[in-house]
C-alpha cells in the first residue's frame, strides 16, 4: 500500500547520535515513520538498527538529536516514557510469562479492577476482545505454554495494543515461524496498518521485507544510507546499499555443491538406525571427509533432533554410530568433542555464547574445555588464536576484550563458529548458523564453510533456507514429520525440487 508522504509523521527522529566508548553507534541518523505504514529498517548486523530502536523506546539516551512524536518533542528517559507516548515493541524473543494464562499475558499490568481487586472474569473478557480485534480466537484461560511460538507472537502484539499504541515495533518477529504462521502474522500486521497504526518492521528475510513493507530505511555503520519506497527499490540495490559494495554473486559457491567427494574410505561419522521413541524415527546419515551434508525440512521435521542424537546432546534409544569406520559410543557432548566433533546449536543465546565473557574468552572456551580446566591456555597462545579467527571470520568490531553480549547477532554467530573451529574439529555440525543475521554476515559464513570443507573439514549443515542448503551441500538429507524421507544430490537441484520432494514424502523422482 503506497504511503502518502503528505501524511504527518507519527515519529520524526532527526540527527540522532549515540556514542559508546570507542565507537559511534549512531551518527546523525534521521528516521521518519508515518501513520498507516509498514516501514522496514534494514542494515547489516552492527549497522545501528537495534541502537536506533532502543533510542526510540527509551532504552538508550541520545547524545544529540531530537525525537518528535505526533508533532511534539519528546525526551525518553525510560521505556515507560516511550510506552506512555504510544510506542510498543515486540521482540524476537517473546517477552511473555509462560506460567500464566493467555488472558493474563494480554492484560498484564492492565487488568480490570473493581473495588481495588482484579475482576478476572472481566479481565479475560477484555483479553478476548483484544485478541478478536486481531482475528485471533483463543480460550484466554489456557496456559501460554500450550501455544506455538507463532500464537505467542500474536498474543504479544495483542498485549502491545491494549494501550492503543500508535506505533508498533516488530523486531525479527518471523525468525522462528513457518510459512503459514508468517502469513497469519502478516494478516494481523496488515489489519493494524489499515487501522492507522505505524509499524516499524525489522527482519533479515528479504522476501518478507518486500512482501509486507511500504518503505525501507537502510543504515550502514551507524549512518543513514537512505529511505526508499519498497516497490521501487530493486533487491540488488538494497543489498548493495546495506553492505556498501556490490555483493559478489554467491553463485560462486555452487561450485562447492558440484565438488567431487571421495567416498571410497570410511565416513568420518556414520549413523545407522539412530532414533528415539516419540522424538525421531530411526534414521541413517553419513558424512565423508571434506563433505557438506545438508539437512532440509520444515520446522519440526526432526532436523535438530537427529543431529543432537549424533552429538550426544540427547540420548538415543536405537541405532549405532561409527567414527572412521569404528563403533563409537557418543552419549554425551564430551564424547563427541573427544572424537573431534563440534556442534553449534541453533539457540546461540541459551546454548552458545556466554554473554558476560569477552569475545576472546568465548573463542578460547572450546579449547579450554577440551584440555580441562587444570591446563590453562597460555595468554600468548590465546591471543594468537583469537586474533587469527577474528580476522578470518571478520568479527566486528575487532575488539577481543569486548563483552560478546554487546555484539550484533551475526558477529555473535561468527564468535561461536570461531570457538569450534579453534578446536580443530574433523566434523562440525552447524544448526541454523545464519538464522537472524544480515546478508553480509550470512555470505561471510557461507564462504567460510565452503572454504573449510574444500580443505577437508566435514560439515553437517542445517538451514531453513533451502537455497542455502543447496548452495553449500554436496548431498541433502530430507526430513519430514520426525523421520528421514530420502537423500538428494544437490548438483543441479532447485528449491522447488526439494519442496516437491518434501510435499510428496520422497515418493516422486526429482529431475
Amino acid at each position: 500500500m503506497p504511503v502518502d508522504k503528505d501524511v504527518a509523521p507519527v515519529i520524526e527522529m532527526r540527527g540522532i547520535t549515540i556514542q559508546f566508548p570507542g565507537v559511534k553507534a549512531l551518527d546523525a541518523v534521521d528516521f521518519t515513520l508515518r501513520r498507516g505504514e509498514v516501514h522496514s529498517l534494514m542494515g547489516e548486523n552492527g549497522a545501528g538498527k537495534s541502537t536506533l530502536i532502543k533510542a526510540l523506546t527509551g532504552v538508550y539516551a541520545i547524545d544529540s538529536g531530537s525525537i518528535t512524536v505526533g508533532g511534539e518533542p519528546r525526551t525518553f528517559h525510560t521505556t515507560a516514557d516511550a510506552q506512555a507516548a504510544g510506542i510498543s515493541t515486540v521482540y524476537q524473543e517473546v517477552n511473555l510469562c509462560t506460567n500464566l494464562s493467555v488472558g493474563e499475558n494480554v492484560m498484564l499490568g492492565h487488568e480490570v479492577r473493581r473495588a481495588g481487586a482484579i475482576d478476572w472474569r472481566a479481565t479475560h473478557r477484555e483479553a478476548a476482545r483484544h485478541l478478536e480485534a486481531l482475528g485471533v480466537n483463543l480460550d484466554t484461560r489456557t496456559g501460554l505454554f500450550s501455544h506455538s511460538i507463532a500464537i505467542q507472537q500474536l498474543i504479544a502484539i495483542s498485549r502491545a495494543m491494549v494501550t492503543d499504541s500508535t506505533v508498533l515495533i516488530l523486531d525479527e518477529p518471523t525468525s522462528s515461524l513457518d510459512r503459514s504462521e508468517v502469513e497469519q502474522l502478516f494478516g494481523v500486521i496488515r489489519e493494524l496498518r489499515d487501522r492507522g497504526v505505524a509499524i516499524l518492521f525489522v527482519s533479515h528475510f528479504l522476501d518478507q521485507v518486500y512482501e509486507i513493507s511500504d518503505r525501507i530505511t537502510v543504515l550502514r555503520n551507524g549512518k543513514l544510507v537512505g529511505e526508499y519506497e519498497a516497490a521501487k527499490l530493486p533487491r540488488n540495490e538494497l543489498i548493495s546499499s546495506m553492505i556498501g559494495r556490490q555483493l559478489e554473486d554467491l553463485a560462486e559457491l555452487s561450485s562447492s555443491a558440484a565438488r567431487e567427494i571421495d567416498r571410497s574410505s570410511a565416513p568420518v561419522l556414520k549413523a545407522s538406525g539412530l532414533g528415539k521413541k516419540g522424538v525421531l524415527e530411526p534414521a541413517d546419515l553419513e558424512v565423508y571427509e571434506g563433505e557438506v551434508v545438508g539437512i532440509a525440512g520444515l520446522l519440526g521435521s526432526g532436523r535438530t533432533e537427529l543431529v543432537r542424537l549424533m552429538y550426544g546432546a540427547d540420548r538415543s534409544d536405537s541405532g549405532r554410530l561409527e567414527v572412521h569406520g569404528k563403533p563409537a559410543r557418543i552419549t554425551t557432548p564430551r564424547h563427541a568433542i573427544d572424537r573431534r566433533i563440534a556442534f553449534s546449536s541453533e539457540d546461540r543465546r541459551a546454548e552458545g555464547i556466554v554473554g558476560d565473557l569477552s569475545v576472546a574468552e568465548n573463542i578460547v572456551l572450546g579449547i579450554q574445555a577440551r584440555r580441562g580446566w587444570l591446563r590453562r591456555v597460555k595468554r600468548s597462545e590465546s591471543d594468537s588464536i583469537v586474533a587469527e579467527y577474528i580476522d578470518a571470520l571478520g568479527v566486528r568490531p575487532a575488539d577481543p576484550d569486548r563483552p560478546v553480549r554487546n555484539l550484533s547477532g551475526g558477529n555473535q554467530q561468527k564468535v561461536l563458529l570461531a570457538r569450534w573451529l579453534a578446536t580443530a574439529p574433523e566434523l562440525i555440525i552447524l544448526d541454523e548458523p545464519t538464522r537472524g543475521i544480515d546478508v553480509g554476515a550470512k555470505a561471510d559464513i557461507q564462504r567460510k564453510v565452503a572454504e573449510l570443507s574444500a580443505k577437508g573439514l566435514s560439515v553437517i549443515f542445517i538451514s531453513s533456507e533451502i537455497e542455502e542448503v543447496i548452495r553449500l551441500a554436496q548431498r541433502i538429507t530430507v526430513m519430514r514429520d520426525r523421520r528421514k524421507i530420502g537423500e538428494l544430490e544437490s548438483n543441479g537441484l532447485h528449491v522447488d525440487d526439494v519442496i516437491d520432494y518434501i510435499a510428496n514424502e520422497g515418493q516422486e523422482n526429482v529431475a
